[in-house]
């Protein structure tokens, strides 16, 4: 069994306004453990006046009553989160807004769930904070400054000392870098034996169309020297690799590698080592429980800019091309996960800048509604933008054999508001989700 990446189990602490549990509350708890069940762990009830032990997740109001008008000093010593649930269905009780109205209007914030789903989403979202802190992305690179392609590479802000700085700052997430070079030469080194039993592991899982004897390899390879490392790094949470500016320094791509390193460890992956879209699909996903995945956008905005980029002539034929974006990456819509694909397979490289051994993934999305969202660079907005996955084009002998199409709500202010070229894409409408879930991690949202 491989190691996965786990989510530490928060710690929850109910808190009564009276001087002892009333029989309310003490009901409303045992429906709290059982409906929330693994996702968290009880700590024994405490009266709100008292002091929140070290190590508590969030602090639980499972029964209201007047007596919390006269108990706004102690809710606002309260630092941790404050969850009100008050009804035997997960979610807070229409009976309870005057009260967390009062306590709003006297600076005090209470998240309180709507559905049992948004109960477990905040559940999650604590199970995130918890585990962020202290955990590790991996960042191999060498030279972002040169490469194959250094006027476009050297902009990107994910690669400033700054970034990384931030999310340390912010989430307690350090980054280490290392060398891509060097994992190249661990990869080359890997035994023939080890490739072949990796290759057998997933023999009926994995559908390779096209692929040479020697490209199945070099993905292998790489595939079986970043799990070495993630087994000695201990706490990893996201791996990313400068694949497309460094690739000359391998002889392959980690397409491959990072939906079976998600698959089997929950790993989550950044092409080009974006840590900000690393660290937004973490988020994202291990809160919501969603599909996600990162790719470019390309607004049909952009006009000749993206055309020329994408090697294509046109972009599609839609009413109201100004609100549409082209979603691509390598060659197809973006790196997938298996599990969250429709379609999906490994075909032959797309690009000319990479190795003629390496690889892409040639995946699609259900169509539907979709989420755009990207942490700021500043760290403390989650900027989203409600989307329709409205279908996948085509374009022979171009970067962009198997693009997605987005239709989005106002194309203009999306084109203004957006934070970078790379985003998350995550499956369903998530406008409700991911401002409960925000409000938790402590992250203001951002909607275009």
């Amino acid at each position: 069994m491989l190691p996965r990446v786990t989510l530490t189990t928060p710690r929850l602490l109910p808190v009564h306004l009276e001087d002892a549990p009333q029989r309310a509350f003490s009901a409303q708890l045992e429906h709290l453990r059982r409906l929330l069940g693994p996702l968290v762990e009880w700590l024994d009830p405490a009266p709100i006046d008292a002091p929140v032990p070290a190590g508590v997740s969030a602090v639980v109001v499972p029964d209201l009553s007047g007596v919390a008008y006269r108990k706004v000093e102690a809710f606002a010593a309260i630092e941790q989160p404050i969850l009100i649930i008050t009804s035997e269905f997960g979610t807070v009780s229409m009976w309870d807004w005057e009260i967390r109205d009062h306590l709003r209007r006297r600076g005090i914030e209470t998240i309180a769930p709507l559905s049992l789903q948004e109960a477990q989403d905040i559940c999650r979202a604590l199970a995130v904070r918890e585990t962020l802190a202290g955990a590790t992305m991996l960042a191999y690179q060498d030279e972002i400054g040169a490469g194959m392609q250094p006027d476009i590479f050297k902009r990107f802000y994910w690669w400033e000392g700054e970034a990384a700085q931030r999310i340390q700052e912010r989430f307690g997430v350090g980054v280490e870098y290392r060398s891509y070079r060097e994992l190249a030469a661990r990869a080359d080194a890997v035994s023939d034996e080890r490739v072949a039993a990796a290759a057998v592991r997933i023999a009926d899982k994995v559908p390779m169309l096209g692929l040479t004897e020697q490209a199945r390899a070099n993905a292998l390879r790489l595939y079986v020297a970043i799990g070495d490392e993630l087994d000695e790094a201990g706490n990893v949470i996201a791996a990313g690799i400068n694949c497309l500016n460094e690739s000359m320094s391998a002889r392959t791509t980690p397409c491959l590698a990072w939906n079976l390193l998600f698959e089997e460890r929950g790993l989550m992956w950044g092409c080009e080592a974006d840590l900000v879209s690393m660290l937004t699909e973490f988020l994202v996903h291990k809160s919501l429980d969603v599909p996600v995945m990162m790719s470019n956008l390309y607004p049909f905005l952009m006009g000749e800019a993206a055309l020329k980029h994408e090697r294509i002539p046109y972009f599609p034929d839609v009413d109201e091309p100004e609100n549409h974006v082209l979603v691509a990456h390598c060659g197809y819509f973006g790196v997938v996960p298996q599990s969250f694909a429709k379609r999906w397979s490994v075909k032959p490289k797309v690009l000319a800048i990479v190795d003629e051994h390496a690889h892409a993934l040639d995946a699609e999305y259900p169509e539907g509604p979709t989420m755009v969202v990207k942490l700021a660079g500043t760290m403390d907005t989650l900027v989203t933008s409600q989307a329709e996955l409205t279908g996948f084009v085509q374009y022979k002998d171009s970067d962009c054999l198997n693009g997605a199409m987005l239709r989005v709500e106002d194309g203009y202010r999306f084109v203004e508001r957006l934070p970078s070229h790379h985003a998350i894409l995550a499956t369903g409408d998530l406008r409700r989700r991911l401002d409960v879930v925000a409000g938790v991690l402590g992250l203001g949202v951002e909607r275009i």
